[in-house]
């Protein structure tokens, strides 16, 4: 009988040593461009952490914005590339998630609204797209719809009443400026980095389509990690998460080429408070 127990115990614990073996951080990132370039941006990036950490981590590809939130909610995501908007449901799901390194240009991000080069209007004048057709990106993006949005009410026109139709989302940045282009739509908004990569790379035919509108500048995206993780993977993971962001530099610049960026920088919940504030106001958010 008492063998028995000691083979019992044995097992319990080299159970629980697997477990704690097995434990893997998860990242993901809200899916703002084509599949493939998440893929390659977050292989890279995992085995950076997973060297730098000396803990296993993997990537989570999520199908949309919403649905990497809930995977954060739900703890199957650990940590997350936020977009502001995106990042602020993500932190209200996880009082205790903090924000915790953006890039630079994060601090003052901006959104392009492009039009087609069939469609006269005036530049600069964002009540002159009353009447056109257009298309926003991903309905939880802040880039792509939120602040566009926002800029939108500000110039005097509401979104759901003054275009030719019911505004449409792309889902995407890059699918965007490719359906404005293609004369899909008149007018679109989009990420400004997204735009600028897909101009220098040559993939834009510019003498479709053209930048209409620079709007005002915002915070946008961020990494955000839950609030336990030093409970599950031990005291001081979360600084040294974060350690391992500001880390990056020259050493790691296909990384840092990946997100548009050559450095990340630490930033805070607070800075996205303005972010909450005007989701509320056009009835995104609830409080």
């Amino acid at each position: 009988m008492v063998g028995w127990l000691l083979v019992g115990m044995m097992s319990i614990f080299l159970n629980c040593g697997g477990n704690e073996q097995s434990l893997v951080f998860t990242i993901a990132g809200i899916p703002d461009q084509n599949s493939t370039e998440l893929a390659r941006r977050y292989q890279e990036f995992t085995n950076y952490l997973s060297q730098t950490l000396q803990q296993e981590v993997k990537y989570v590809p999520t199908v949309n914005y919403s649905a990497t939130v809930t995977g954060f909610r739900q703890g199957e995501i650990h940590m997350a590339w936020f977009g502001g908007l995106t990042g602020v449901m993500a932190r209200m799901d996880d009082p205790n998630a903090l924000a915790i390194a953006q890039r630079p240009a994060d601090e003052k991000f901006h959104s392009v609204f492009i039009i087609n080069q069939n469609v006269s209007v005036d530049k600069g004048d964002l009540s002159k797209l009353k009447g056109i057709t257009f298309t926003f990106g991903d309905e939880l993006s802040t880039s792509g719809h939120l602040m566009p949005r926002h800029f939108l009410l500000e110039a005097g026109l509401n979104p759901d009443e003054d275009f030719a139709s019911q505004p449409s989302y792309s889902g995407s940045h890059d699918k965007t400026w490719k359906l404005v282009e293609s004369g899909a739509f008149d007018g679109g908004v989009l990420n400004e980095n997204v735009w600028r990569s897909a101009v220098d790379l040559g993939k834009v035919d510019v003498s479709k389509v053209q930048v209409f509108y620079k709007s005002p500048p915002y915070h946008d995206y961020n990494w955000t990690i839950r609030g336990d993780l030093d409970e599950t993977f031990g005291l001081g993971f979360t600084q040294n998460v974060k350690n391992a962001l500001m880390d990056l530099d020259n050493n790691n610049s296909e990384i840092l080429k990946m997100f548009s960026t050559d450095s990340f920088v630490a930033t805070k919940n607070s800075n996205y408070d303005v972010i909450e504030s005007i989701a509320v106001s056009v009835g995104i958010i609830e409080q």
